[in-house]
């Protein structure tokens, strides 16, 4: 056991508990009021270790912490993570509970439903044998998306505050609400947050990291029909499903998440819904290279003014809204960023992994709105899951990476 070890195991099981699970299709900020309860523990307890610069906005359940440079000098580098839990599965009441020197074997998560975590259905574990996991009883989500990350934080913050003798820059810290709902940071006040650059924790496999993320959009599609009795429909009704079924047959139909991976994007349909006289349909776009993803949307209209030319004027309406755009195109200014990060990693004995990153991160929307936000790992296991877990071991690792982090920064100039 390292140094860090019981403090991210009390942290990260205190934090579990706490239901914060956010929720979709809710305009209210944050979505769930209970992301309130972590947000005020967190503030407390940053105020209770001595960070001397700590705000709670009460508005937006975003929490702020900065601890000044202690040389004088030096670059300010920042952490963020995200206080709410996935929607996959229930949120709580979450029962953590620690496996021991993990024997390599199926780890029985519930004895009374007799729920299992085989590791034929997870092969993740085998890189775990003999380490400390942190799992659920079978019935909830664990939250180490993203709580393994605010362990780690938390305790990289307490040791820099109990060693003041450890040179480091400026060192900004924020916990943000409904990034699993889109939420995208998108009430951080970059004003308040003590530092021009940031890194996001959130992902699994211990020391991976990414700069390129998805551009995202969303597309709405409705069509209207028209409804009559079907034994005197001929040359009158206008079914919507059937028009509905035409605009899916006319996407690729290998370009689907279950076919694609890497740098590969995709068309997902999320959500149909309809009858005879009305059909909505949701679906998503991904792609990591910004030309084809333009030319993903421009697919999506061509087909909506297709359907449009052949059917009663208003019968398809098409509504395309971007979520958030690849990170890449703004990291690539800031190399010293992933210079970092990667020595940072490789100094703490772990091997760097970049990887592109199927999916989207905070850091992807705040890096477009000026706060330059890479990704690095968390090192939780099978998110979104009733079968997610923890290795204490990647948080305590997580703790030393932040704080290599801190040197590197606290020796820059400029």
């Amino acid at each position: 056991m390292g140094q860090f070890y019981d403090k991210v195991r009390e942290r990260f099981i205190r934090y579990a508990r706490v239901n914060t699970q956010s929720a979709n299709g809710v305009q209210d900020t944050p979505t769930t009021r209970r992301q309130f309860d972590l947000a005020e523990m967190l503030a407390a307890e940053l105020r209770e270790i001595g960070v001397p610069d700590v705000f709670l906005d009460e508005e937006h359940c975003v929490v702020y912490g900065s601890i000044p440079s202690n040389t004088g000098s030096g670059v300010p580098v920042g952490y963020i993570a995200h206080m709410d839990t996935a929607t996959e599965a229930p949120g709580g009441p979450v029962k953590p509970h620690v496996v021991e020197k993990y024997d390599g074997g199926d780890i029985l998560l519930n004895k009374e439903k007799d729920i299992w975590m085989r590791r034929s259905d997870f092969p993740s574990l085998g890189m775990y044998v003999g380490e400390d996991l942190i799992c659920t009883d079978g019935t909830t989500l664990l939250g180490g998306d993203d709580k393994a990350s605010i362990a780690s934080i938390m305790t990289m913050a307490e040791y820099c505050i109990a060693n003041p003798g450890l040179p480091h820059g400026t060192i900004a810290v924020a916990f943000t609400p409904d990034e699993e709902v889109g939420g995208l940071a998108k009430d951080l006040d970059l004003s308040r947050f003590a530092s021009p650059t940031a890194y996001t924790l959130d992902g699994d496999h211990l020391g991976y990291y990414e700069y390129e993320t998805f551009n995202a959009a969303q597309a709405d599609i409705l069509i209207k029909g028209r409804a009559v009795h079907p034994g005197t429909a001929k040359g009158i009704m206008v079914n919507s499903i059937d028009i509905a079924n035409e605009f899916l047959s006319s996407l690729p139909p290998e370009e689907k998440p279950q076919y694609t991976d890497g740098r590969e994007g995709f068309f997902h349909v999320l959500e149909i819904k309809g009858n005879c006289e009305e059909t909505s349909i949701r679906l998503i776009v991904r792609d990591h290279d910004s030309e084809k993803f333009a030319q993903r949307e421009g697919a999506l209209t061509a087909i909506a003014g297709s359907l449009s030319s052949r059917y009663p004027e208003g019968t398809v309406s098409l509504k395309i809204t971007e979520q958030y755009r690849s990170m890449k195109e703004v990291i690539e200014n800031v190399p010293f960023m992933i210079d970092n990060l990667k020595k940072a990693i490789a100094d703490c004995g772990i091997k760097p992994v970049c990887i592109p990153f199927r999916g989207g991160t905070d850091g992807s929307a705040l890096s477009h709105r000026g706060l330059p936000c890479p990704n690095l790992s968390a090192g939780y296991e099978n998110a979104h899951s009733r079968f997610e877990y923890v290795p204490i071991v990647n948080m305590e690792k997580n703790v030393e990476i932040l704080l290599k982090l801190n040197e590197l920064y606290g020796n820059m100039s400029g």
